[in-house]
């Protein structure tokens, strides 16, 4: 079964331990802004966490010249190999929510892979804000 990270905003407190638990799944530091999940502030105590989508006709996809964007598995988590990747930027640019981003501490593209199945940003999300969630056959009702 397919599965995606649902974002509730309502239910976001703008604490960023998604970014934090990122940063250091990543980077294996805590630093919330090299995470691949960004946290926009919408007042003092309320956030909106910003994470890719997978998009199933992803623009990220059909813009990379090298192939370095593919679909890896049957969840449809679009993923980025570095070592066909040039940095050229053109998925930074083509994606419509910003979600893919150029990091500038490693000179690298940074984009979610889910983290390979268990996003750390939903694990360590303590209102549900995020959460990794089964998503219904297209033939199902829910």
């Amino acid at each position: 079964m397919k599965k995606l990270l649902a974002v509730t905003p309502s239910k976001c407190i703008d604490c960023k331990k998604c970014q934090v638990a990122c940063s250091f799944k990543h980077h294996e530091s805590f630093e919330p802004e090299r995470a691949r999940i960004k946290v926009q502030t919408k007042g003092e105590e309320d956030g909106i966490p910003v994470v890719c989508l997978q998009c199933e006709e992803a623009a990220c996809l059909s813009v990379c010249p090298t192939g370095a964007l593919q679909p890896h598995n049957a969840e449809g988590v679009i993923e980025l190999d570095e070592e066909k990747c040039i940095r050229c930027r053109a998925c930074v640019a083509a994606c419509p929510f910003g979600n893919i981003t150029y990091e500038n501490t490693s000179n690298k593209v940074q984009k979610c892979d889910l983290c390979k199945g268990e996003p750390m940003c939903a694990v360590f999300c303590p209102t549900g804000a995020i959460a990794y969630i089964d998503v219904p056959d297209e033939g199902h009702n829910v």
